[in-house]
């Protein structure tokens, strides 16, 4: 990772390297990244440029031919639904930990039938709470770096995701 880097740091989202700092944690001086979120413009993030555990919450950002390759690769029923609530809610949250990006376009995808298979068949009908969070979650981490990369909105994302075959 460089200073000018542009990464996604685990819950924190798409964030530029902005610097590094000697920072005193534990009464040892250590080198920090200093993090901007891009979303979050008035937070501030610190890792430790030297740690193992960094490595499995920083990543790369996909391109933006990465993307298109990606969408284009999904096909139309590809769907992760599990009907057993615990099972699916395992998971889900595996895939959110993971960013796996076919993985999170399908559990999106899944969601978002299953939620029109409901209102289908009764207006009272609605996904649970926690399907809903596991949708709006997975569509936030890649509505995020969807559209930073793609230099669109991210309302724009998931429209952009079917009309490219999905």
């Amino acid at each position: 990772m460089n200073i000018g880097d542009v990464i996604i740091y685990g819950s924190h989202g798409i964030c530029e390297v902005t610097g590094l700092q000697d920072m005193c944690m534990d009464e040892k001086i250590r080198p920090y990244f200093i993090l901007k979120p891009v979303y979050h413009s008035t937070s501030t993030v610190y890792i430790p440029a030297i740690t193992s555990k960094r490595k499995t919450k920083v990543r790369r950002l996909l391109s933006a031919d990465e993307i298109f390759s990606l969408v284009r690769k999904m096909s139309g029923n590809d769907f992760v639904w599990i009907k057993d609530n615990r099972e699916r809610k395992e998971l889900y949250s595996k895939i959110l930990a993971d960013g796996n990006h076919s993985e999170l376009v399908k559990m999106i995808k899944t969601l978002r039938w299953h939620r029109q298979e409901l209102k289908n068949t009764s207006k009272d009908k609605k996904l649970q709470i926690s399907d809903e969070d596991f949708l709006k979650d997975a569509e936030k981490t890649l509505c995020e770096e969807f559209a930073y990369v793609l230099n669109i909105k991210r309302e724009e994302v998931i429209p952009f995701i079917y009309e490219q075959r999905i």
